[in-house]
């Protein structure tokens, strides 16, 4: 099974979803990270605010900060390979990363019509 490590830019909390403003993509990342979680997948978030231990213990994202700075943050590994830097991956990206199912993030087939998706491809 692969392993995903996200490592993060500092937030107030480990999922940056505290105060008044919640940024809807690490809302995002909270929920399809949970759901990867359920499903067994191998996924760890660290916030540079909370655990600057496991940005100096590996290697790999401990030479991506001295070479790009925190602002190449946030930054996907897969397997201790640096996969995405700068952003979040996709819903697609993160079950084409980890060898998963289309479906386990409930993506749904595209409509053959080419429309909305409602019947007969209008609405």
């Amino acid at each position: 099974m692969k392993k995903m490590k996200i490592f993060e830019p500092a937030m107030c909390c480990p999922t940056g979803l505290c105060g008044v403003g919640v940024d809807p993509e690490l809302l995002r990342m909270s929920t399809v990270l949970e759901t990867l979680k359920k499903r067994g997948a191998s996924v760890a978030r660290f916030n540079l605010n909370s655990e600057p231990a496991e940005f100096i213990k590996d290697k790999t994202i401990n030479a991506y900060i001295n070479e790009k700075g925190t602002d190449g943050l946030p930054a996907v590994m897969v397997d201790g390979e640096i996969v995405i830097a700068g952003r979040y991956p996709t819903n697609e990206e993160f079950t084409k990363l980890l060898d998963l199912p289309d479906n386990v993030l409930g993506k749904q087939n595209k409509p053959e019509s080419g429309g909305c998706g409602c019947k007969g491809g209008c609405c």
